[in-house]
């Protein structure tokens, strides 16, 4: 069977360098300009606090565009979890004691962790990190000469 893929997802991709005259439909989507926190957040304590933090970055180096809205939602609600879930395992520590006498790891540090995780995938998409900023703008200002080229020279 020479030349045949009997397996879905086998071969070349085709590369879009080399699709002349092809369209290839790049969507290009709206800048945010400046935006509140949603109303839903008006009651909570930590959500809107980061929101006013990061936002103003983001808007400032142009990263953010309204698809990517929901990702900065989603990374606030969980910095509220997140810094809930501190206060509770500061109050009442890692361990409780149940009414049956038995001592069982906090509800709260399961809430926590599941809280950082969404705050790591999330905030990575936003940029938020120094390796995802990195890879949503580029190498920057970094010199871009190799120091051993000079080298090759001698």
């Amino acid at each position: 069977m020479g030349g045949l893929a009997a397996v879905p997802g086998r071969g070349r991709k085709p590369d879009p360098k080399k699709s002349k005259g092809k369209n290839i439909n790049v969507p290009e989507f709206s800048n945010v300009t400046d935006i509140d926190p949603p109303d839903y957040m008006d009651g909570l304590e930590f959500a809107p606090m980061i929101w006013r933090s990061i936002v103003p970055e983001l808007l400032e180096n142009e990263l953010l565009k309204i698809t990517d809205m929901h990702n900065v939602e989603v990374f606030c609600m969980a910095y509220e979890t997140y810094r809930k879930c501190q206060s509770e395992i500061a109050f009442s520590g890692v361990t409780l004691n149940t009414a049956a006498g038995s001592v069982i790891k906090n509800p709260a540090l399961t809430a926590l962790n599941e809280a950082v995780r969404q705050m790591a995938t999330f905030g990575s998409l936003l940029g938020l990190d120094p390796s995802s900023r990195q890879r949503l703008t580029g190498a920057g200002n970094k010199e871009q000469t190799n120091p051993f080229a000079g080298v090759l020279n001698m």
